[in-house]
């Protein structure tokens, strides 16, 4: 799980290269509690308003919290990328969250699929013999 973790955000701008299950999912669930720790104990939820969906009041638990939550986007958006290819399927599948609703489902399941092998150009053995 911590070295996971550890490849999550040493990976944070790599694309090209694969993810286990386990790679993505232990870091979704990590970054999910610390999120909610940090906004327990610093009390986030004062400082935004949920109808406007805006801070109220600009300070430096706010700029944290949206420093975190952009590089937690960062890295979750290239884990992605890298989940696809262990899933052999190319980055462009990403933009299957455009679809309203059905979209993020089917990265969802996308997500959980297990490994397939993996031929970078899906080149039959046989064909090169």
């Amino acid at each position: 799980m911590i070295q996971a973790y550890k490849e999550y955000w040493s990976n944070i701008t790599v694309m090209d290269a694969r993810a286990t299950r386990g790679q993505y999912w232990w870091p979704q669930l990590l970054n999910y509690l610390l999120l909610f720790i940090y906004g327990m104990v610093t009390n986030i939820s004062q400082y935004y308003n949920v109808e406007t969906q805006e801070f109220t009041k600009l300070n430096i638990y706010a700029f944290i919290f949206m420093g975190l939550t952009f590089a937690i986007w960062l890295a979750n958006f290239t884990v992605r990328a890298r989940r696809l290819h262990d899933t052999n399927r190319s980055n462009w599948w990403i933009l299957v969250y455009l679809i309203p609703l059905f979209g993020p489902i089917i990265m969802f399941v996308f997500m959980v699929l297990p490994s397939k092998s993996y031929s970078r150009w899906n080149v039959n053995q046989s064909e090169l013999s």
